[in-house]
């Protein structure tokens, strides 16, 4: 029993009463508990490692915002972690790997993630669904997820951020055998990764597709949304996970909508480059009921209270005024921002955001 599900009948595309929210990054930086609960944990690294840590951080945002899901703690790059790349968080730089694949050999040597080596993941999934219960009923749903297979691949090749992941596109270009290699043993990761949180007790899955928006048009399609379509294929095909809602979401992807619609994804992520109201028009001209997820930028969380209510009723009025066949365009809506909070956002000002969700998805169906 879960005690508010709204976010889950959002992903299905039933009618709700209002829009469901919830925020990328919502257990993060910004918030001065979570900055406490790191600091007992160590480090980035000890707080994700830790399942009673990560349960923690993730119930956070839900004790202290009207939230509608809870989204795992932890971080995509655990995978290739697990494939041995040796992952470390540098204060100021970001992630790092000590193994990066840049060399012809380290991609031949490359192996499926150690799954035994994420059971920390697991555990912290069957931890949250633990804390979240209240009653006798869980709060809310909980969202599992991973890092795509070519937003992971960035990562491996570079072997830390990049502004232009110059070696990644090298390896694309000059040895698509090579990119080919990674993408399928990281399918093969992900989807496993996936199932076993699903199998732990996440109740939807998410796929990040942080940087598939840098790609031309047709390598988009090749090289990170076919990867993305076997995944969600492989998992649909099992009557375990059938049920199970997958997003998926491409920062800078809004152009590639209509390709997306053949996923099979049940929701589709939009980042603020798109309006809603083009992305829910585009999607019910391919005739398929697929729920979408965004759009507000970030950053918006830095203006005034008054200015992120006055954007976020405009960007959810733009939806009502979509035309689409046989539902209000406001179902199949769930509210989030076009990628994580930033961590200088004042933490009041999410109240705002989520009083003028509510007040606005509400007021616009008539209720």
């Amino acid at each position: 029993m879960i005690e508010n599900d709204i976010f889950l009948k959002a992903c299905r595309y039933e009618e709700t009463d209002r829009t469901p929210v919830w925020l990328m990054r919502q257990a993060g930086r910004y918030l001065p508990e979570y900055q406490a609960t790191r600091a007992k944990a160590g480090n980035f690294m000890g707080l994700a490692k830790s399942p009673s840590y990560a349960a923690e951080v993730t119930l956070q945002p839900l004790d202290r915002y009207d939230l509608d899901a809870a989204i795992l703690f932890s971080d995509i790059l655990t995978i290739p972690d697990a494939m041995g790349l040796g992952l470390s968080f540098v204060n100021g730089e970001g992630p790092q790997f000590a193994n990066p694949l840049n060399t012809e050999q380290a991609v031949l040597d490359l192996q499926v993630a150690d799954m035994g080596q994420l059971d920390y993941v697991f555990n912290a999934v069957k931890e949250i669904r633990k804390s979240l219960m209240q009653n006798g009923k869980q709060r809310v749903p909980l969202i599992g997820f991973s890092g795509s297979p070519w937003t992971l691949a960035c990562y491996m090749i570079e072997g830390s951020g990049s502004k232009d992941f110059l070696n990644t596109k090298k390896m694309l270009y000059n040895r698509p055998d090579l990119m080919n290699r990674i993408l399928d043993i990281n399918v093969e990761s992900v989807a496993q990764y996936l199932e076993l949180q699903i199998d732990a007790g996440a109740q939807a899955a998410m796929i990040f597709d942080t940087w598939g928006g840098m790609l031309s048009s047709g390598d988009y399609q090749k090289f990170s949304l076919d990867p993305m379509n076997k995944i969600i294929k492989r998992i649909k095909s099992n009557k375990k996970y059938e049920s199970v809602p997958v997003i998926i979401f491409t920062k800078g992807g809004g152009g590639w909508l209509p390709a997306m619609a053949n996923s099979g994804a049940d929701v589709i992520g939009l980042d603020w480059t798109i309006e809603l109201k083009l992305a829910r028009q585009t999607l019910d001209q391919t005739g398929k009921k697929i729920a979408i997820q965004g759009n507000v930028d970030p950053l918006l969380l830095l203006a005034n209270p008054k200015e992120i209510e006055r954007r976020v009723t405009e960007s959810i009025s733009n939806l009502a005024d979509a035309k689409v066949n046989g539902s209000h365009p406001l179902n199949g809506h769930v509210f989030n921002l076009g990628h994580g909070i930033n961590q200088l956002t004042p933490p009041e000002h999410v109240h705002s955001l989520i009083a003028a969700v509510k007040e606005a998805s509400t007021r616009l169906r008539g209720k």
